[in-house]
């Protein structure tokens, strides 16, 4: 099972996005927004938005534990660029380029830790037993 949140048309390159995405890829719920919230940026706010909202749809539309999510997937990818022109000298323009992105995160449920640890401690009784 997986919760998915998507924010389209950020206005900040996916350049800029990328780093702080990496931060957090792969990382606990709790860490993640952790993480986030003590990174300087606007970045981290515009994730830490997305990762939210995903935790909220995992929780509300397909009864998720929160204490069990992770970070699965997180995807900055460059969305449409607008282009604006500005006075440029002798009579030309320059181009400005205002990027803009796409988030996409997907939030996943780990196995509980009381399940794997179950059968490893029955492997390390049978071997001290021998």
């Amino acid at each position: 099972m997986e919760a998915k949140a998507i924010a389209k048309y950020v206005r900040m390159s996916s350049s800029k996005l990328k780093p702080v995405a990496d931060l957090v890829r792969g990382k606990d719920l709790n860490d993640a927004l952790t993480i986030l919230k003590f990174t300087p940026g606007k970045g981290s706010e515009l994730i830490e938005k997305v990762v939210k909202s995903a935790a909220a749809n995992a929780e509300n539309n397909h009864d998720m534990n929160p204490d069990l999510l992770y970070v699965a997937e997180i995807k900055t990818n460059q969305g449409p660029t607008m282009k604006r022109w500005r006075a440029g000298a002798q009579g030309r323009a320059g181009m400005i380029l205002k990027r803009t992105s796409h988030i996409s995160v997907v939030l996943k449920e780990r196995e509980e830790t009381a399940k794997k640890a179950a059968p490893k401690a029955a492997e390390t009784e049978k071997e001290e037993v021998r």
